[in-house]
C-alpha cells in the first residue's frame, strides 16, 4: 500500500457546478413560487438562513482562526477534553440527606458534576439553612472531580457562604482540579424575580465581597454567576439572550472595579449559564457567539477568556406537560446543540421537569442522553466540530453581532440594571413571546405532541408535585416571569379534561367524513388532530359517508352538538351542501367544514355551515371558540 500525504481532490471527476446552475435548477422545480418566501428562513431575531452556503460565504479571517485562541469561536481548548464536556446533573429534593442519595445515584450512574437547587422565595430546591445543611449534601462526593454547582435564586448569598464553609471541611483529593461554581447571581436574580436579597446596589457589592473570600479558598472555586438562562425562559431571542450575557458580565466587572479589583482577578470568579433547546444549528451558534462576545469584553477589560466556562441547559421553556416523553426528544436535540457549540457542561433537564419532582427514572433517562452521545456518538471527540461549515461560521457571526447591537443599545440607555428598571428590556421579549405564541397557534412552528400529533388520554405519566414555594416578597421591577411555549395549548387540554371530570364524557365534535378514505382521508386526519390538541375528540371513522342520510342519522345518534364535514374539495362541490343541510335539520347547533371553501363559500353558508377550519389560523383561537360552543 503506496502512502502519501498529497491532498486528494475528492471532486474531479465531477463537472463544476456554480450557484448561478445551481439556482437555475431550483427555480425550475418551484415552478414560479417566491425562492424567498419558500426557501429562505429567518430567526426570531429577523437574521436570514439562506437555504445553501458556498464558499462566498465564508467569513474573512476565519481561516487563521484554530481552538484554544482568541477570540474563541471554536472553543477555549486546542485538543478534545476527555469525552467533551462535563455531564452536570440538577438536584431539587428538599431535605439535604435525601438530596445527597439523589446526588450519589447521579454520579454512580455516570454524571461528573452536581448542580444543587437551593431552596428560597419562589424557588424549589434543597432546604439550606446552615453549613451543617450543606455539608449534609456531600458525603461522598469528591468535588475536586466532580465538582458542585449551585442556583440559589433569592438566598443565592446565604446557600453559597454556607457551601463555602462546607467545603472547606472536605478532605481534598490529590490530582484533582475540578472548579466548583457558588454562582452567587445578583443580576439574574433581580431579572427573575423583580428584586434580590438588599437593593440590587448592595447585592453587587456583597456579592464582590464574598468573590474576593472564595477566591482565598484552598481549592479552585469560582463565586458569579451571568445567567443568560434567564432572559431566555421569559421568551427571549437569541441575540436579547446574549445582549442579557454581555450586559450583566459588565455589570459585575464594574461591581468588581468599584471594590478595587481588576478585571483580570474578576474572570476567574465568574462563569456563564445558557439554555439550549432544539434548533440545532442555531443553539450552537448562540453557545460559540457568546464566547465570542465574552473574549471581546475581556479582552477590552484587560483579562483574559480562555479559561471561560459555558454551562449550557436544556430549555424548560420549550418542554411541555401534555405527552411528556416527547421531553426527550427535545432534550436530546439540545443536547447535541450544546455539545456541538462546545459548551464546559451540560445539565440535561430530566423529562418531567416541568411536571414535578423528577424520579429515578427521568433523572436516569436525562443522564444517559448525555453518556449516548458522549460515549456512542463520540460528539465530543472532535474540537468544534461545525468549525469551517460555511453556514454556522456566518450564522455565529450574524448572531454576535446581533447581540453586540443591542448590548450598546442597553449600555447607551444606562446599563442593565437601568433598563431593567425602566421595564424597556421586558418589553422588547414580551415582543419575541407575541411573535412566538402567534407562530405556534398559527402552525408556523409545530410543538410535537402538543399542536401536532398530540396524544389524547392518559400518556401514563405520574409524577410527585413540586412542594409549594414560598412568595418571593414585593418586586421592585416587573420579573421576566418564564412561561413555556406549550401553555395556550396545555390550557385548551386542561378545560376539555375539566369537562371530562365534570360530565363523565370529553368534549367532542363529529366528523362527517364523507366519500371514499382516499377522497377524506387527508382532511380528516388533519381535523382529528386539530381537535385533539386543543382537548377535544373528533368522532371519527375511516369509512365515509356515502349520502347525507348516513351523516346525519349518526350524527344524532353522537350525542355530539357540532359537526364537522371533511372531505376532498370535489366532493365538497358534489354533497357538502345537501351533507350541511341534512346536519343542520339533525339538531346541529354548528357546523364546520375542514377546508378553504374558495367559491363555494357563499352557498355553504346558506345550507348551513358556520366555519371553516384550515391549516394557518390560529389555533388557539379557534378551538377555545370550540370549547365555548361545546361547553
Amino acid at each position: 500500500m503506496t502512502e502519501t500525504t498529497a491532498p486528494i481532490d475528492l471532486a474531479s471527476g465531477f463537472d463544476p457546478v456554480s450557484f448561478d446552475t445551481w439556482r437555475q435548477l431550483v427555480d425550475k422545480a418551484l415552478k414560479g413560487a417566491d425562492y424567498e418566501r419558500r426557501l429562505v428562513a429567518k430567526t426570531a431575531d429577523g437574521l436570514r438562513i439562506d437555504p445553501i452556503y458556498t464558499r462566498a460565504d465564508a467569513l474573512a479571517g476565519v481561516d487563521g482562526i484554530a481552538p484554544g485562541g482568541a477570540p474563541f469561536t471554536r472553543g477555549t481548548s486546542e485538543s478534545a477534553q476527555d469525552l467533551g464536556w462535563q455531564i452536570h446533573q440538577r438536584v431539587v429534593e428538599a431535605d439535604p440527606a435525601a438530596a445527597n442519595k439523589v446526588i450519589m445515584d447521579e454520579l454512580d450512574g455516570g454524571a461528573n458534576g452536581l448542580v444543587l437547587q437551593i431552596a428560597g422565595p419562589g424557588q424549589n430546591g434543597i432546604r439550606i439553612t446552615s453549613v451543617g445543611d450543606a455539608a449534609t449534601c456531600l458525603p461522598g462526593v469528591y468535588v475536586d472531580y466532580a465538582p458542585i454547582q449551585l442556583v440559589g435564586g433569592i438566598g443565592g448569598l446565604e446557600a453559597a457562604k454556607h457551601f463555602l464553609g462546607a467545603l472547606a471541611a472536605v478532605k481534598k483529593e490529590e490530582g484533582g482540579t475540578a472548579v466548583s461554581r457558588l454562582n452567587v447571581d445578583p443580576v439574574g436574580t433581580f431579572a427573575r424575580y423583580g428584586s434580590t436579597w438588599a437593593p440590587i446596589e448592595t447585592a453587587l457589592a456583597e456579592t464582590v465581597t464574598f468573590a474576593r473570600e472564595a477566591a482565598q479558598a484552598d481549592r479552585p472555586i469560582s463565586s458569579v454567576l451571568v445567567d443568560a438562562t434567564v432572559p431566555h425562559e421569559a421568551g427571549a431571542s437569541e441575540a436579547q439572550e446574549l445582549a442579557f450575557l454581555a450586559a450583566a458580565l459588565v455589570t459585575y466587572l464594574r461591581a468588581f472595579e468599584a471594590a478595587g479589583v481588576s478585571a483580570k482577578d474578576a474572570f476567574p470568579q465568574i462563569a456563564f449559564a445558557l439554555s439550549v433547546d432544539t434548533d440545532l444549528f442555531l443553539n450552537a451558534a448562540k453557545v460559540r457567539a457568546a464566547r465570542t462576545i465574552i473574549a471581546r469584553i475581556a479582552e477590552a477589560s484587560g483579562a483574559s477568556a480562555a479559561d471561560l466556562h459555558i454551562t449550557a441547559i436544556t430549555s424548560s421553556r420549550m418542554m411541555a406537560k401534555r405527552d411528556p416523553w416527547t421531553n426527550m426528544l427535545r432534550t436530546t436535540s439540545a443536547c447535541a446543540a450544546a455539545a456541538f457549540g462546545g459548551a464546559n457542561a451540560i445539565t440535561v433537564l430530566p423529562f418531567t421537569w416541568v411536571l414535578g419532582l423528577p424520579d429515578r427514572f427521568a433523572r436516569r433517562i436525562a443522564r444517559n442522553t448525555q453518556l449516548v452521545l458522549q460515549e456512542e456518538s463520540l460528539l465530543g471527540r472532535v474540537v468544534d466540530p461545525l468549525g469551517g461549515s460555511w453556514y454556522v461560521e456566518k450564522l455565529t457571526n450574524d448572531l454576535a453581532q446581533k447581540a453586540w447591537g443591542l448590548f450598546q443599545d442597553i449600555e447607551a440607555k444606562g446599563g442593565l440594571i437601568a433598563v431593567l428598571s425602566s421595564g424597556a428590556l421586558q418589553d422588547d421579549i414580551a415582543k419575541m413571546v407575541e411573535a412566538r405564541t402567534k407562530a405556534v397557534a398559527t402552525g408556523r412552528q409545530e410543538l410535537t405532541g402538543v399542536s401536532v400529533f398530540p396524544f389524547l388520554g392518559n400518556d401514563g405519566v405520574k409524577v410527585k408535585p413540586y412542594p409549594q414555594v414560598d412568595a418571593t416578597g414585593a418586586a421592585v421591577i416587573r420579573p421576566l416571569t418564564p412561561h413555556r411555549t406549550s401553555e395556550a395549548f396545555e390550557a385548551l387540554r386542561n378545560a376539555g379534561d375539566e369537562f371530562e371530570a365534570s360530565t363523565g364524557k370529553r368534549k367532542s365534535v363529529f366528523m362527517a367524513n364523507l366519500g371514499e378514505i382516499a377522497e377524506h382521508n387527508r382532511r380528516s386526519q388533519w381535523m382529528w388532530n386539530f381537535l385533539a390538541a386543543g382537548g377535544i375528540e373528533g368522532l371519527t371513522s375511516s369509512e365515509g359517508y356515502k349520502s347525507a342520510e348516513e351523516a346525519a342519522a349518526d350524527f344524532k345518534a353522537s350525542g355530539a352538538t357540532v359537526a364537522c364535514i371533511c372531505s376532498s374539495d370535489e366532493v365538497y362541490a358534489r354533497d357538502a351542501e345537501t351533507v350541511a343541510k341534512a346536519l343542520k335539520a339533525a339538531g346541529a347547533q354548528q357546523i364546520l367544514l375542514a377546508g378553504k371553501p374558495g367559491e363555494l363559500e357563499a352557498a355553504l353558508r346558506t345550507a348551513g355551515v358556520n366555519d371553516f377550519i384550515f391549516a394557518g389560523q390560529n389555533a388557539v383561537e379557534v378551538l377555545g371558540g370550540l370549547h365555548k360552543t361545546i361547553g
